[in-house]
């Protein structure tokens, strides 16, 4: 029961790493996207790529107003598709399994989202690199020292703490938060 408790309080106090004007800056850059019908992709590796999956199945549909309604998140999970993922990866290397399909998928303008609790995962980095130079819109979602992706994106929200699960679930909170915030957005436009 003890560990129960101190895990608990651990959680709330690393609520206090999230950085509100970040994660208010990364619903800005949502809803824009959504406004110019920009795609969103979003990666990420283990955990990270879970909450990649979560993310896009809670922006693509629980922000709808109604089934028929015209403007969307045109957001898209690079995780989910295992058979695609396995070619890269065993034919050219982990490393580019999320930089080939921003090459087949992608175009200027579009967002990706990288998130890595590191901060450092070489094929999160590496999307990001081509998304940089291809003119696309970045956001780092990442944990420890922020890492690499902390540095190279044009947007960053980062919770400085140094534990990976822990670290994952503050990026699950966030998403939660982007969620409710962009749903009320939605629904408040006439």
């Amino acid at each position: 029961m003890e560990m129960i408790r101190e895990y608990l309080n651990w959680t709330r106090a690393s609520c206090d790493q999230i950085d509100p004007s970040e994660v208010q800056n990364l619903i800005h850059v949502l809803m824009d996207a959504r406004k110019k019908g920009q795609r969103i992709f979003i990666i990420g590796n283990g955990g990270s790529a879970a909450t990649a999956s979560h993310f896009c199945e809670d922006l693509g549909k629980c922000t709808l107003r109604s089934l028929e309604d015209p403007l969307r998140f045109k957001v898209i999970s690079l995780t989910d598709n295992l058979p695609y993922v396995s070619a890269w990866a065993n034919d050219n290397g982990y490393d580019l399994v999320f930089e080939q399909q921003l090459r087949n998928l992608s175009e200027s303008g579009d967002v990706v989202i990288g998130i890595s609790a590191s901060g450092n995962s070489p094929n999160i980095v590496n999307a990001i690199e081509y998304a940089n130079a291809s003119g696309m819109i970045t956001v780092g979602m990442s944990g420890f020292s922020g890492g690499k992706l902390k540095e190279m994106s044009n947007h960053s929200v980062h919770v400085s703490i140094d534990d990976y699960g822990m670290a994952e679930n503050m990026h699950m909170i966030i998403v939660h938060m982007i969620i409710i915030r962009t749903t009320t957005l939605v629904a408040d436009e006439t």
